[in-house]
């Protein structure tokens, strides 16, 4: 595999720059902003609740804050999701990471998740929100991680994205090559889940990954820096 030649800024900009701990300060969010500010990271990912502030402390710089929906265990209803969403839109939000119903898609139930992916797409689209769909492969099989993929492809979130983080299983090159090769190419995929070092993130975008959630994205870019 080619190690992808990128500048400091070009690896920066693949990172969602993440903070998604139960016990996360209003300092914590604060360093969150400044640093992705700082190193020109695409986003910052949180729980909802802290979106207004983010964006307030975010305004004038090109960051985005993203807030995720149904996290991290899926199991709301649909209309609750859509409804989480769009709140955290209203109060600034412009890109949405949301967590599938994995139950349901173990039941085999995969009409509602194209519904509910459907219902989200609408909701976020029509507000100019971006919208990453969990997938949380680590409980899926290579089958029902396809399946999702190939309603992905039809319905058109703007990425699908592997894990939370917070399950048994994070990002593996297999499932990045799976998740590229079936969602087409007009969704693009998120490695996300145990993101912790520069070989990861370089692995990960070599198979197509274009964005990448990690907390630690600054030690990853300080190690592309210092290693140049």
């Amino acid at each position: 595999m080619t190690r992808p030649d990128l500048s400091d800024a070009e690896l920066a900009r693949h990172f969602d720059h993440t903070l998604l701990k139960p016990d996360a300060t209003r300092a914590g969010f604060e360093r969150l902003c400044r640093e992705a500010v700082e190193y020109g990271f695409a986003m910052v990912a949180i729980n909802p609740g802290p979106v207004a502030w983010c964006k307030a402390q975010l305004t004038g710089s090109p960051v985005h804050v993203g807030a995720a929906i149904a996290f991290p265990l899926g199991q709301n209803t649909t209309a609750q999701k859509v409804a989480e969403a769009v709140s955290a839109i209203d109060d600034g939000a412009d890109e949405i990471d949301y967590v599938i119903d994995v139950g349901r898609v173990k039941d085999g139930d995969f009409d509602h998740a194209e519904r509910e992916m459907a219902a989200m797409v609408e909701a976020c689209r029509g507000r100019g929100a971006l919208l990453k769909v969990i997938l949380e492969t680590c409980y899926l099989t290579r089958e029902e991680k396809v399946a999702l993929a190939r309603i992905a492809r039809r319905v058109g979130p703007d990425f699908v994205k592997t894990s939370t983080g917070f399950g048994p299983g994070g990002a593996t090159p297999e499932d990045i090559a799976l998740l590229v090769a079936e969602v087409g190419p007009q969704v693009q995929v998120k490695a996300a889940g145990g993101v912790r070092s520069l070989d990861d993130a370089l692995k990960y975008i070599a198979l197509g990954a274009t964005r990448l959630g990690s907390s630690a994205s600054v030690g990853i870019v300080e190690e592309h820096r210092h290693g140049r």
